[in-house]
């Protein structure tokens, strides 16, 4: 049986994409195992939390609100497209949501092409869906329209005139000007695979023409399909109705223990950082900035673990999808093929808890802090070894709101 190339080469790549993660997550590092202090004193700045005032815990305020300060980038011309722009969602939305999609849409824009619908592989062979059984396609649609044009189905297109192309995330312009657009021209056609040479959600430091693009993709094209969005709403209902001690407040917890055991993970950088914190690690810092134990926590693991033994004993308010998920819902949801649901799941819990603790660095923290920053919600407090028995959450707040170098205040302000 004759073997189609693109399908070897789209495997291979993916596998090669799963390498990389762990080489990310061992060269991504937290800033500081000991950040500095920022002054609390002051008022509330665009995007930073500010206390609130006879709270128990050190639980914030969300911050103040940004406003978009991009323009939808429609074309001054009608679309004439020649050729089409294919690609595939994979490894979570960690990817989806901001590199992998913005990164079509820039490249497709460039090209004046038709961007094709992607389908959502999943970590074993033949493990695909449609980007509607995750998504809200007509959303996606509706938010590109003028900027790009999108079909929903992909195109008989024969292997001689498709072209494979390698493209880094966040792509410029003059890459694809000098090694994408003669590709494109001659084959007609191209498939997208992107790499991630580093973790860079940092915003540029200057504007680039880009930029308002990228915006859009990465925070105004992607929403959970309906029943998915209610999966998450009831989930978060749930935690704040067992939260009552804590005004319905909760805390989000990245935090998966296949990857924590990953030897990645194990390593501790030349200048004493981590990427990684344990269960008993993150129960220890979050006692010790001042976390009681009526806290309630969520975590990313699906199901219980022993390690999180750790964590519960700190707080006992802590869940996993398992128990938090209605039960008509886990066989479809909580099944071994539905990773991709449980990630997309994850990622929208931790945008929306009122704190989220990034106990794992990688592009996970950096989406989700991305998508807290456009909502104003800002309480993202990245965990630390204290030597001392207390120290002030405002001293261990994320560098991307301490510091506002994300991507995310590119395009709001």
């Amino acid at each position: 049986m004759a073997v189609d190339p693109r399908q070897v080469l789209a495997g291979v790549l993916t596998m090669t994409m799963f390498v990389m993660l762990g080489n990310m997550i061992k060269r991504d590092h937290f800033d500081s195992a000991h950040p500095a202090v920022h002054n609390t004193n002051k008022a509330s700045d665009h995007g930073l939390a500010s206390v609130t005032k006879g709270a128990d815990g050190p639980w914030k305020e969300d911050g103040l609100s940004l406003k978009q300060c991009w323009q939808k980038p429609i074309l001054e011309e009608a679309i004439d497209s020649q050729g089409y722009v294919t690609f595939s969602l994979t490894n979570g939305p960690e990817y989806h949501v901001s590199q992998v999609i913005s990164d079509a849409v820039v490249v497709a824009r460039y090209l004046r092409a038709t961007l094709v619908i992607p389908e959502i592989r999943g970590s074993e062979p033949g493990d695909k869906r449609n980007f509607q059984d995750v998504y809200d396609v007509e959303k996606f649609i509706a938010s590109l329209d003028g900027v790009v044009k999108v079909v929903k189905s992909k195109p008989k297109i024969s292997a001689k005139n498709l072209a494979v192309v390698k493209i880094p995330n966040r792509v410029t312009e003059e890459h694809i000007a000098e090694n994408i657009e003669t590709v494109f021209r001659t084959k007609g056609n191209i498939r997208l695979v992107t790499y991630f040479p580093s973790v860079n959600m940092k915003k540029n430091k200057e504007r680039t023409k880009t930029d308002s693009t990228a915006c859009l993709a990465m925070f105004g094209t992607l929403e959970p399909q309906a029943e998915v969005r209610e999966v998450v709403d009831s989930m978060i209902d749930r935690l704040r109705t067992v939260s009552k001690k804590s005004n319905g407040q909760f805390v989000a917890v990245d935090l998966r223990v296949d990857i924590l055991e990953k030897k990645s993970c194990l390593k501790i950088s030349g200048s004493g950082s981590k990427s990684c914190f344990s269960p008993q690690e993150v129960a220890i810092f979050l006692k010790k900035i001042g976390f009681g134990k009526d806290t309630t926590v969520y975590v990313t693991q699906t199901k219980w673990h022993s390690s999180l033994d750790a964590l519960k004993d700190f707080f006992p308010r802590t869940y996993t999808k398992e128990f938090l998920m209605p039960m008509e819902k886990k066989d479809k949801f909580l099944d071994s093929e539905s990773s991709e649901f449980q990630k997309v799941i994850d990622y929208y819990i931790c945008s929306e808890s009122d704190v989220f603790v990034p106990a794992i660095s990688g592009l996970f923290y950096a989406n989700v802090a991305g998508r807290r920053i456009a909502s104003g919600q800002t309480q993202i407090l990245v965990p630390a070894n204290i030597p001392t028995s207390s120290a002030a959450s405002e001293e261990f707040l994320s560098h991307y709101v301490s510091k506002k170098n994300h991507f995310a205040y590119s395009c709001f302000c």
